[in-house]
């Protein structure tokens, strides 16, 4: 099964990571977390119960576009293509552009697990 692994971390510790690893200085490890929000509540709003639903949807039946998708949720496009930009830039979907704008999406992971460490 594909797991996304998620951690939450402050912007300043996440950009400092990022350079570490830019300059050389930290390479990641394969079980370190691949996405970062900088809160749980952000991870919240992007995942939530809505959302993840959503997510179930477009894993189980593979809408061929946002229009099917639609159909399928009840919600309208614009608000399913808002949602799903905002969760592509997570790396929660993948968005395939297709002819006249049409666009497929589709959820590569089949679970997500969050690290979250107590902060001192």
């Amino acid at each position: 099964m594909k797991t996304l692994k998620i951690g939450i971390a402050s912007y300043e510790d996440m950009k400092a990571r990022t350079m570490a690893i830019a300059r050389g200085r930290l390479k990641p490890k394969a079980h370190e977390p691949k996405v970062w929000f900088t809160s749980t509540e952000s991870f919240a709003k992007v995942l939530s119960n809505r959302n993840r639903a959503l997510l179930a949807v477009i894993a189980a039946t593979h809408p061929s576009s946002l229009q099917e998708l639609a159909a399928r949720t009840g919600r309208k496009t614009s608000n399913l293509s808002r949602t799903l930009k905002t969760m592509e830039r997570y790396g929660l979907v993948r968005l395939h552009h297709g002819e006249r704008g049409r666009v497929r999406p589709e959820v590569p992971y089949q679970a997500i697990t969050l690290e979250l460490a107590f902060s001192a």
